[in-house]
């Protein structure tokens, strides 16, 4: 009797022991979350984090409002998109680490945001981006080089800042450097382009006829009119908006697709303008 009380007793010490452990497991792995470790490397650069300073003026640069959807490239720990969920924006980052995206869920979680920041595992390269008002990223040129032809492609008026590398020829609308107290280290420059509308081609209109060569956000080309052919002069684009000056007059107006119009100023007269596309070069 005195030695089946015992086994008894020992058998329910083990036992409590057991559950103790087991009970110290999970509690143990939750203390332990993960954290990335900069200069980490990844699919097509290494991590490193863009200091808060460079986030928010990047996001000053696009003039993030809630109307916009923000879709930054390689998300990292979710900062930019997290930030850009707390100016309103609905946000979204594309990550390959899958312990970066969770890490960025938990940290817009915990900034109140979770709901307008989201973040995907992907490939940026094989990932449908298109859609964002404004793109966000920190890569190299050559990976920017070489998402250049669909950015290009995306909605006139379409706004992209990069912290740091640039998109080669294609020259940045507005740079600006933070002043970090080296809070961002060499990673202190912003670069915005707005995307523009495509105007190459020949146009008719009532003074004549347009034909544009383009080179990004500018262009030059030739009016002919009143029998005679007159240069196209300061061609400019910010997203869909287009000025240029030919044959004594200013012009000014919006792009949509083949149309464009608006009005025309000068030094006698103002009037109005239209443009249709007959063919691209």
């Amino acid at each position: 009797m005195v030695l089946s009380r015992l086994m008894r007793s020992s058998v329910f010490m083990l036992c409590l022991s057991v559950a103790n452990v087991l009970m110290f497991i999970p509690a143990a792995a939750d203390v332990e979350e993960y954290q990335p470790e900069v200069g980490q490397e990844g699919k097509d650069v290494v991590w490193v984090p863009t200091c808060q300073v460079l986030v928010d003026k990047m996001l000053d640069m696009a003039e993030v409002t809630p109307r916009d959807y923000v879709i930054d490239l390689g998300s990292g720990d979710g900062r930019t998109v997290i930030t850009a969920a707390k100016r309103g924006a609905r946000s979204l980052g594309i990550e390959y680490d899958p312990d970066l995206v969770a890490l960025s869920k938990r940290n817009a979680a915990a900034e109140g945001v979770g709901e307008k920041a989201r973040f995907v595992h992907g490939d940026i390269f094989e990932t449908d981006f298109t859609k964002a008002t404004v793109l966000t990223m920190f890569l190299l040129s050559e990976l920017n080089l070489k998402l250049r032809p669909q950015i290009l492609d995306m909605k006139p008026g379409t706004r992209v800042v990069s912290n740091t590398f640039d998109m080669g020829e294609w020259p940045a609308d507005e740079v600006a450097v933070v002043a970090s107290k080296g809070d961002c280290g060499d990673y202190d420059t912003a670069y915005l382009w707005i995307v523009p509308a495509k105007v190459k081609g020949t146009w008719k209109l009532a003074q004549g006829e347009l034909t544009l060569k383009q080179t990004f956000q500018t262009f030059s080309g030739t009016l002919k009119t009143g029998g005679k052919t007159v240069s196209v002069t300061d061609g400019r684009l910010k997203g869909d908006q287009i000025t240029f000056s030919a044959g004594g007059a200013n012009y000014s107006g919006r792009v949509a697709g083949s149309t464009m119009e608006g009005t025309l100023q000068s030094m006698v007269s103002t009037g109005k303008w239209r443009a249709t596309r007959i063919s691209s070069l």
